[in-house]
């Protein structure tokens, strides 16, 4: 990860089909066009795992059914702990087996339509598994396979989630990623000073408003909102990270986005 930063390069969020899609031969097209651009482009495609608790197709599903190829240092699948232990080794040994190296692991994006991972179902002795009990699942039954990341949301009572995030870094995180931020954040920095690889998120949407439940308080629809702004103010008050990009525009900002970080 420390390469990526060093050679710049963004981390893209690519959303995979919801299962209940009407137009679902549509959006797998979609789905590959997007992620060839963002490969070509030579960035890091990353897989989201039923974002907000919207039930979609696994990565590990889409990418063998389209015959996509997987460069082992430009596919990140997001992991999650809204699985049953059979769904979960199954994408864990298909993610294996097609080249996948990066894992962000995080306790979750659920509803209650998701199962929940138990610690019973994974052989530990803990009431609810988290992305650490997660990361140690991971490490037993595919060791050495994958470099696992984690979240650091800087909008949660900071001396919880320092501690959290300390434990996950015993557990094996290898870097980290925030929530969206927006400008200058101490909370940011705070982490960064853990050592571990740190990249932001990026909001890449106008749609400002769509982050509330995220930062944790209401942002009026109506806000001004410059994707690109915010993005070139965080690459300048965060020289040393990297960048992760949600809600791209793969047609209006893809091809700005690399003159922004030099």
């Amino acid at each position: 990860m420390k390469d990526h930063i060093a050679r710049r390069i963004y981390h893209i969020e690519v959303l995979t089909p919801k299962q209940a899609s009407e137009t679902l031969d549509d959006d797998l097209q979609k789905f590959a066009e997007k992620y060839t651009k963002v490969l070509e482009a030579g960035y890091m495609a990353c897989i989201t795992d039923n974002p907000m608790g919207n039930l979609s197709f696994q990565a590990t599903e889409v990418i063998p059914e389209l015959g996509l190829p997987v460069p082992p240092e430009q596919v990140m699948i997001h992991l999650n702990t809204f699985h049953t232990r059979e769904q979960l080794d199954d994408i864990l040994d298909t993610a294996a087996r097609i080249g996948v190296r990066y894992l962000l692991t995080v306790t979750g994006d659920g509803s209650e339509r998701l199962p929940k991972l138990t610690g019973e179902a994974i052989g530990m002795d803990v009431r609810t598994v988290t992305s650490v009990e997660l990361m140690k699942y991971i490490q037993k039954r595919h060791p050495g396979v994958f470099t696992m990341g984690v979240a650091f949301n800087p909008y949660e009572p900071q001396d919880h989630e320092m501690e959290k995030l300390h434990r996950k870094i015993e557990a094996g995180a290898s870097f980290i990623i925030t929530q969206p931020i927006l400008g200058e954040d101490a909370r940011v920095r705070k982490a960064a000073a853990l050592g571990l690889p740190l990249v932001v998120e990026a909001w890449m949407s106008k749609k400002i408003s769509l982050i509330s439940q995220c930062v944790g308080y209401e942002i009026p629809e109506d806000t001004p909102y410059d994707p690109i702004e915010n993005l070139k103010s965080l690459i300048r008050l965060y020289p040393d990270c990297g960048f992760y990009l949600s809600m791209l525009g793969m047609k209006t900002q893809l091809p700005v986005i690399r003159d922004l970080w030099k």
